[in-house]
């Protein structure tokens, strides 16, 4: 169902929070999706994310880019390719006070030292440019914003909020995470803390995570009606279990599951968690975030994760007592894998002439040095894994599958010490993945999204994302007011 003007540029619709957490990512997910089986050539947005979940597509001039998760995924709901545009701008946390800034996928150095008002400002033309031309292309774009629009200590230098949603005139719908309470306090201090103009582009109101009867929220969504002059579009029920891989954050603090314990160590940087979704999804297989030692003493699986500050995390694990608990479950052999900077961890040392992340003597559970080079390396994977591979890893053995890098560390093998087995490799022959009896360090990211690999190590047939975008998509056509969602394309009156 196109527009009906081949001429006009695309609609705009934004999702916007009341705070962080509200869903924001999970509706935008949904709607590009719900917009592209219309018919419609949609294509996703955010001016600026921060998240160290990043993935590896095109970018410019044919080198590739990393761009945030959410994005990622939001790409392939609205069934485009994914790439740079999509999210000019990545902020990647390395400390508490410092991120690394990727612009049109690439690390800007520069930027990365700037002070953050200063830089706001010198990032926005590439963010507007990226929009601009997203929009020229496309039918639909659905823009997500970012925490809240109404943080008043931030406005004037916010661009990834209203001052995107007033350059395309975007219809935006505000949600709001019902399930922490105040959600009607939270709806109506944002719409007035926000100027006129920018209030007037609120075209209605989303109610998400709700538990309960919904009509008892009468007259509760008139009300504020009658406060704002903006409806309540859609109250969406909780729903724990849809799928998606999570932006931010540890899924949840509560074991998933039951059955195998796999416990993965959350330590303060870690990067790339969102590849763990599937996990969840494993009958059989319980899955913990794991920060304490007591954690790990009673897990089944260990799997060190990603990781944007390694040294500093191998620094906060040692601190934690669990590198004792690490060694003593590699002493039971019990499975132990490692994940781009888990697998680094895992190695003897890690050497940084570079100034890249830090010099740090490794766990010493695979006999491997890894060096941290200037240059990221950034790039999806074909891999093959070894036709003969020990146990607990057999089963993956002659496994052909597909992944992605994301790392400045160069690893080898430790020129003193008996060799590790190079059990996975890149297309051109490079060794991505060693084993050493029941220690595995991989390099490739999103393996356990691979059926095949899920096949493998748990029995399972895992159906993928596109059931779960599928499911998004049913899910708000149920819950939205009829027709609020294609009115959205329609200019306000």
């Amino acid at each position: 169902m196109p527009l009906n003007d081949k001429n006009r540029r695309a609609r705009a619709v934004m999702v916007l929070g009341t705070t962080s957490g509200a869903g924001k990512s999970f509706l935008a997910t949904a709607l590009c999706r719900w917009y592209a089986r219309q018919g419609f050539k949609v294509a996703p947005y955010k001016a600026q994310n921060m998240s160290n979940n990043a993935r590896v597509v095109p970018g410019l001039n044919g080198h590739m880019g990393e761009i945030g998760s959410a994005q990622y995924f939001q790409a392939l709901a609205a069934r485009c390719r994914p790439e740079v545009r999509m999210n000019p701008v990545l902020l990647k946390p390395e400390a508490d006070t410092a991120s690394q800034v990727i612009v049109l996928g690439e690390v800007d150095e520069a930027l990365s030292r700037a002070p953050w008002r200063e830089r706001s400002e010198l990032l926005w033309p590439h963010a507007r440019a990226a929009l601009h031309e997203l929009m020229d292309e496309n039918e639909v774009v659905v823009i997500e914003g970012a925490g809240s629009p109404a943080e008043i200590n931030l406005h004037a230098s916010d661009y990834v909020n209203m001052r995107t949603a007033r350059e395309v005139q975007a219809a935006c719908l505000l949600a709001t995470d019902i399930d922490r309470g105040g959600a009607f306090a939270h709806l109506y201090g944002t719409h007035q803390l926000l100027p006129p103009e920018e209030r007037a582009l609120f075209r209605g109101y989303v109610l998400n995570r709700f538990r309960g009867d919904a009509r008892l929220l009468a007259p509760g969504p008139e009300m504020l009606q009658q406060l704002t002059g903006v409806p309540t579009m859609a109250v969406l029920p909780m729903w724990r279990h849809h799928g998606l891989p999570e932006e931010d954050g540890v899924f949840d603090e509560q074991a998933t599951g039951q059955g195998l314990r796999i416990a993965i160590v959350a330590y303060p940087r870690l990067s790339n968690l969102d590849e763990f979704q599937p996990l969840r999804q494993v009958p059989g297989v319980q899955l913990v975030w794991a920060r304490d030692a007591r954690t790990l003493q009673s897990a089944d699986w260990i799997i060190l994760p990603g990781s944007k500050a390694v040294a500093a995390d191998l620094a906060w694990l040692r601190e934690q007592r669990l590198d004792a608990a690490i060694a003593a479950h590699a002493a039971a052999g019990k499975p132990l894998m490692g994940i781009c900077g888990g697998l680094q961890m895992l190695g003897e040392t890690l050497v940084d002439p570079h100034g890249i992340d830090g010099n740090a003597p490794g766990l010493g559970l695979l006999p491997l040095v890894t060096r941290f080079e200037r240059e990221k390396l950034l790039r999806p994977a074909a891999l093959s894994f070894a036709k003969a591979m020990a146990s607990p890893w057999s089963a993956l053995q002659g496994l052909d599958l597909e992944g992605y890098e994301i790392h400045h560390g160069r690893t080898v093998q430790h020129p003193s010490l008996g060799a590790a087995q190079e059990i996975l490799h890149e297309r051109d022959a490079s060794v991505v993945g060693w084993q050493q009896a029941n220690v595995l360090g991989l390099y490739a990211h999103g393996l356990f999204e691979q059926p095949a690999l899920l096949k493998a190590l748990f029995g399972v047939d895992a159906g993928g994302l596109e059931p779960v975008f599928e499911g998004l998509a049913d899910y708000v056509d149920r819950h939205f007011a009829p027709g609020a969602l294609m009115q959205l394309l329609e200019p306000s009156a």
